[in-house]
């Protein structure tokens, strides 16, 4: 059996290697904060795109084909020049997916959510072994076009305006479609169907219904409850109980000790970009026979620009035992986090006690 030429071996790595190093980069770069900058990285992502699919139709309507296969150096470069465009669409769609799918993840605090996450996390894979497939199924590439375009606007526009009334989700997410409708009416002969942008327009607004989108662009930093909170001099504190050996990924223990008459404290950090003041709220939520029934509500306003978070604190008297979810959500019902926990009467003892502080 003969071996695979190099520059073959090379090619079928590509998807892989792009992949694992556009991730990596996101990863480093993105999501501790949200900055201007990253907007308008993306948004040449987006502009790139959009050229490259215009430049594919024009390709398509003049009836151009690909070179004969040549394994002469002339031969190879045209191959890579017919083959350019595709890649480099790859490439923007890759970094515009791999960029949101870490905010979107950073932003994500239930399950709902996390799925959305994960459709993300699932098509930043889809995308890197598509290939040629955005030139030759038009639909395709202008689905894809309209999602990348519409979760970009869901984070842009309430960035720039300083908001987060849910019209402007409905209003990007609106944006995204008619941009990409406009973008096939200047492509020649208009190859494709446009109908899965409007059908993936319509699913986004359903699952921001059902609060299965997070609330970008605030980022969640810290949930946690203990006893004993102090605030002082800009410094927030308090104890929180130790969780078990096994329980490596928690920041503290499912259980929570509340002595008779004692108070437990909630306290959150969300982070928003500067410019953005969103007005956020505490649920305290107790499981009684009917379900998660709400027993204190604190609204409070945060504004942005703060790298480890807005801090927002409160608390519930004398809890009752049972399951209790302690959770930081927008005022018009969008959660950011929920942190369950289940209260016992009693005192904690002073061994299983950490002290946290929220700088």
């Amino acid at each position: 059996m003969n071996a695979l030429p190099a520059w073959v071996l090379l090619r079928r790595l590509y998807p892989v290697a792009a992949f694992l190093a556009g991730f990596v980069w996101d990863a480093l770069t993105i999501g501790q904060r949200i900055r201007v900058v990253d907007f308008w990285r993306l948004g040449a992502f987006l502009l790139g795109a959009a050229l490259l699919t215009l430049w594919l139709a024009r390709r398509e309507a003049l009836g151009l084909t690909p070179p004969e296969p040549d394994r002469s150096f002339a031969g190879r470069c045209g191959a890579l020049a017919w083959q350019a465009p595709y890649l480099l669409l790859q490439f923007f769609f890759g970094g515009i997916f791999s960029a949101l799918f870490i905010l979107y993840f950073k932003s994500s605090g239930h399950l709902g959510t996390w799925l959305m996450a994960a459709f993300l996390g699932a098509l930043l894979v889809g995308n890197e072994f598509a290939g040629e497939r955005y030139g030759r199924r038009f639909t395709l590439t202008w689905a894809l076009f309209a999602l990348n375009a519409i979760l970009l606007f869901n984070f842009a526009l309430p960035h720039a305006l300083g908001s987060l009334d849910p019209l402007w989700f409905y209003a990007s997410t609106a944006a995204g479609v008619v941009l990409t409708v406009g973008l096939r009416w200047l492509a020649p002969r208009r190859p494709g169907r446009i109908a899965p942008a409007w059908g993936l327009a319509a699913i986004l607004m359903l699952a921001f219904s059902f609060d299965m989108i997070a609330p970008v662009p605030l980022v969640k930093r810290q949930l946690a409850v203990g006893l004993d909170f102090v605030q002082e001099r800009g410094r927030y504190a308090m104890q929180v109980e130790r969780p078990a050996w096994w329980q490596w990924w928690r920041d503290q223990a499912s259980t929570v000790h509340v002595p008779e008459g004692g108070r437990l404290y909630g306290l959150s950090a969300v982070f928003a970009p500067l410019g953005v003041t969103a007005a956020l709220e505490h649920r305290w939520e107790i499981l009684d026979s009917g379900g998660w029934r709400v027993v204190y509500r604190r609204p409070f306003q945060s504004t942005g620009g703060r790298d480890r978070g807005f801090r927002g604190y409160s608390w519930v008297l004398n809890p009752p035992p049972g399951d209790w979810r302690f959770i930081v959500a927008t005022q018009d019902g969008r959660t950011i986090d929920i942190l369950r926990i289940r209260v016992e009467r009693g005192t904690p003892k002073r061994d299983k006690l950490l002290d946290r502080n929220f700088d």
